[in-house]
């Protein structure tokens, strides 16, 4: 297969296939409130989809939509001058208003928006009033209840504007590092990417012109810029420039996928180079295979996938390490050994345990173990199954047993969605 169809393919892969039931869904949502605000039965008017969504930069499995809904002036009025927690007042009436729709969903305020949890995704709406300058007044329950301006307009308009100029590279771009970022947890938010990518095109106008086949050789660019971004608590959003903030650390993994793009780029051969972009990717990259050699008698291979079983729409950081231990005696950090470059003697007591997470509020945690190699293979030991964390202890204990470069994956669940993933390699 050429870069082109692969990519092509790639791009197919990440389009969102559930279009028709979220536009009803956003339609359904817009005549309700319609209805209990405006005495109207429109199932458009005074309704924006924003986001991702609205900038046409998601990825199936998109787990968060958001929309701007309208109110009218005296509405407004009545909020801003109610004397008790005007924002809450708005938001549990919007929030009344959805539960005649949605009955028995998940329907809940929040802060600034009213959440409906339909099915694997959840619309945010966003109650507004526009300002004269085409932006929008929306309340904040936090603190006793306040007001702020989100400008989501100018930043539609911006991102779709380049990339016209760009043919559409910008937000294939921007599907692109969503992909990766689900792939190796990268924990920030779909406005940072978007504005990220934007930025890269700002800055190389000679990427303006890629075609597909171009990809290749603009993803190593791409990477090896973000790499060398400097570590900053927030950048400027396209359009509105207001500050997006950076939760978590993305320099170290862009390189790492920096080095990948170039080895995908150099590789020799369909089945090699598809292999390298999906440890950049993940499955939504072409997979291409040869004729394959024969398993082994008796090997059963039942790996399993998080992106089969839950939505993954990474948010957060979360970093995963492991004790190592010799009858008992801790004898050192998997992740000392791996700096050291040094192997797991067989028979040492493993505790993989999350040291580190930005997660905010509950979650649980599901485990994956796989191991590879001949002795794995001979002895039907691949693994792979994905597993409920047993005492909700975000630990586990495992055994090193036989040669092969193992590695152990930990996924961090929200509301049903993988919203942080890390893996471990266990070279033993």
């Amino acid at each position: 297969m050429t870069d082109t169809s692969l990519f092509t393919d790639f791009l197919a892969n990440l389009a969102i296939s559930n279009v028709s039931d979220i536009s009803t869904r956003y339609r359904n949502i817009t005549q309700r409130l319609n209805r209990d605000f405006w005495g109207s039965e429109s199932e458009s008017a005074h309704s924006w989809q924003i986001g991702s969504y609205g900038r046409r930069t998601a990825i199936d499995g998109v787990s968060d939509l958001d929309m701007v809904f309208e109110i009218q002036k005296e509405d407004y009025d009545r909020y801003r001058s109610s004397k008790g927690n005007g924002p809450s007042i708005m938001l549990q009436e919007v929030r009344s208003s959805l539960l005649k729709r949605y009955p028995s969903s998940d329907v809940r305020a929040d802060g600034q928006v009213v959440g409906v949890k339909l099915g694997g995704y959840r619309i945010e709406v966003l109650p507004a009033f526009p300002d004269a300058d085409g932006n929008f007044i929306h309340g904040d329950t936090n603190d006793g209840g306040g007001w702020k301006i989100t400008r989501p307009r100018p930043e539609m308009a911006a991102v779709h504007a380049l990339n016209a100029e760009t043919g559409g590279c910008l937000q294939d771009v921007c599907r692109m590092l969503r992909a990766w970022k689900n792939q190796v947890g990268v924990g920030i938010g779909g406005l940072l990417i978007d504005t990220l990518a934007y930025n890269f095109f700002e800055a190389h106008p000679e990427h303006h012109d890629a075609a597909v086949s171009d990809y290749p050789t603009l993803l190593v660019t791409l990477f090896t810029w973000l790499a060398g971004l400097p570590e900053q608590d927030y950048w400027l959003a396209p359009g509105s420039r207001d500050r997006v903030k950076c939760k978590g650390k993305f320099q170290g993994k862009a390189q790492k996928a920096a080095r990948r793009c170039q080895e995908a780029v150099d590789a020799e051969g369909d089945e090699a180079r598809s292999a390298v972009w999906r440890k950049v990717f993940g499955r939504p990259f072409p997979k291409v295979e040869a004729v394959r050699k024969a398993a082994l008698p008796g090997v059963d291979d039942r790996e399993e996938f998080i992106e089969d079983q839950v939505p993954v729409d990474i948010r957060h950081d979360i970093t995963l390490e492991c004790e190592i231990k010799a009858e008992n005696i801790l004898e050192s950090l998997l992740s000392a050994k791996r700096r050291n470059r040094q192997r797991v003697p067989k028979g040492r007591h493993l505790r993989f345990f999350v040291a580190a997470s930005t997660i905010p509020g509950p979650y649980t945690v599901k485990w994956k173990v796989r191991n590879r190699g001949p002795e794995a293979e001979r002895l039907n030991m691949l693994r792979g199954q994905i597993e409920d964390d047993k005492g909700n202890t975000r630990q586990r204990l495992e055994t090193a047993d036989f040669d092969g470069d193992h590695y152990v994956e930990v996924y961090a669940l929200q509301d049903g969605v993988c919203v942080a993933r890390d893996r471990i390699p266990v070279p033993i």
